[in-house]
């Protein structure tokens, strides 16, 4: 699945010059935005390759250096509707990558003026209008949006990118790989590779997963998707337990993009892991400093707290704080992220708020893990294993939810089964976070005396 070659007949129509033309070259380069498997959206990230809209952050802006070009376009030509909608796919992609969600209201006004130019015939708009809704999280109006842009032309990739992503936020994991599949055959590149890489891991099957990334790297046409691929590469590994993977394929990528503050991030954690806490710490303070998306401040915090820099720690959870108000006011739902740093650092009755509210519009595995883990800080273990039964129905091998999970059936008495659990998150990954994971042994080791 996913990795055949698309028919020959449809060759004409993947040309990068016809697809930028009628797409506009922000939707085409950023493969889709929204969730584009990217670091910088959302899923926490764990995201998606969350299908997540992730791009590589460099000193070299070119997304800023695009947005000034096409406002100097629009001044001469103002009611250029296809310039307005890449104008607005742009501001999308700056917000993400600059952690930066002022941009979200700009993006929607200008692609709204986009489309009151254009309403029938305007995808280019329309997928800069599923974008945007999935970088606010609403992934409902993002799948509507995505529809209506495919609708008006079935033949762009990047579209059913956009749409799977939001099919994935939202539980419907066979549509979102039938869209993947789609976007393989229409144009097999880095991010329809990522997507079906991401399938897989959903799915526990890395052995497919890294395949996919393998072949992305292999296929790769620059030093931008060289990075990508490495960056996955070394997502896979970190996440499977193998720091020592992760930090060469984090390094890779970084020989091939060395201003990327995404492979930063990765090299860190695995640093982490491998006991290079100073360097890693060094690694993490400088991707923060270049772009404090929450989740490096979240890892940066919460490595501060696991070599008992406790000043540090709270600055950055400060810090954190601060972002989440500033995503709020701009539009963007809170939902797991959120749920979870309440849960492990803030008010719990807070967590289980918002984690309700953002199992309703995004009931994805994570979503169902971060109400799980709500649920057990609050004393409701009861209904937090059923939870935990939908985070993991997919088979997905995540060290966190099979920890969360082992909390909670200790905590219900059932010591076989957080035994059990509790192994198998160690077994996963033993350095899955620099907080739980030794929690997790010493919970182990106090329930096998």
């Amino acid at each position: 699945m996913f990795l055949r070659r698309p028919p020959t007949c449809r060759r004409p129509l993947l040309s990068a010059a016809v697809t930028a033309t009628a797409l506009g070259v922000g939707l085409f380069l950023a493969g889709g935005l929204g969730l584009a498997p990217w670091p910088g959206a959302g899923t926490g990230e764990n995201a998606a390759p969350a299908a997540q809209a992730r791009g590589p952050a460099t000193v070299a802006d070119p997304t800023a250096a695009h947005i000034t070009a096409l406002q100097a376009r629009l001044r001469r030509t103002p009611k250029d509707a296809v310039a307005l909608g890449t104008l607005g796919l742009e501001y999308v992609q700056q917000a993400k990558s600059t952690a930066d969600p002022t941009y979200y209201p700009k993006a929607e006004e200008v692609l709204q003026r986009s489309l009151a130019l254009d309403t029938a015939d305007n995808f280019t708009a329309m997928g800069g209008m599923a974008a945007l809704e999935a970088g606010r999280h609403r992934f409902t109006q993002a799948l509507d949006w995505a529809r209506r842009a495919i609708a008006v032309n079935p033949y762009n990739a990047s579209l059913y990118g956009t749409l799977a992503d939001a099919c994935t936020q939202l539980g419907r994991y066979a549509d979102a790989a039938d869209a993947v599949q789609r976007m393989v055959d229409l144009k097999p590149g880095t991010p329809s590779l990522a997507r079906a890489s991401y399938v897989a891991e959903l799915r526990g099957d890395t052995g497919t997963a890294r395949t996919a990334m393998r072949r992305a790297l292999q296929d790769a046409g620059g030093p931008a998707d060289q990075a990508f691929a490495h960056y996955y590469l070394s997502e896979l590994a970190f996440t499977g337990g193998d720091p020592a993977t992760a930090l060469t394929e984090a390094e890779a990528g970084l020989r091939a993009a060395p201003s990327s503050t995404a492979l930063l991030q990765a090299r860190a954690g695995a640093e982490a892991a491998l006991g290079r806490t100073g360097a890693a710490v060094a690694d993490l303070t400088r991707a923060v400093q270049r772009v404090p998306l929450p989740e490096y401040v979240l890892q940066l915090g919460e490595l501060h707290q696991s070599l008992g820099l406790h000043r540090e720690a709270a600055e950055q959870y400060q810090v954190f704080r601060a972002e989440q108000k500033l995503f709020t006011a701009n539009g963007v739902a809170l939902d797991s992220d959120a749920a979870l740093f309440e849960a492990d650092h803030g008010n719990p009755g807070r967590a289980l708020a918002i984690a309700r509210q953002g199992i309703k519009s995004r009931p994805f595995l994570d979503s169902h893990d971060a109400l799980a883990w709500a649920l057990h800080v609050n004393g409701q273990d009861g209904e937090a294993l059923a939870e935990s039964d939908r985070a993991l129905a997919l088979g997905t091998r995540n060290a966190l939810f099979h920890y969360h999970r082992g909390v909670i059936e200790r905590a219900l008495g059932n010591t076989s089964a957080a035994r059990r659990e509790l192994n198998r998150a160690l077994t996963i990954n033993p350095h899955f976070s620099p907080l739980h994971a030794p929690e997790a042994r010493a919970a182990l080791a106090a329930l096998t005396r």
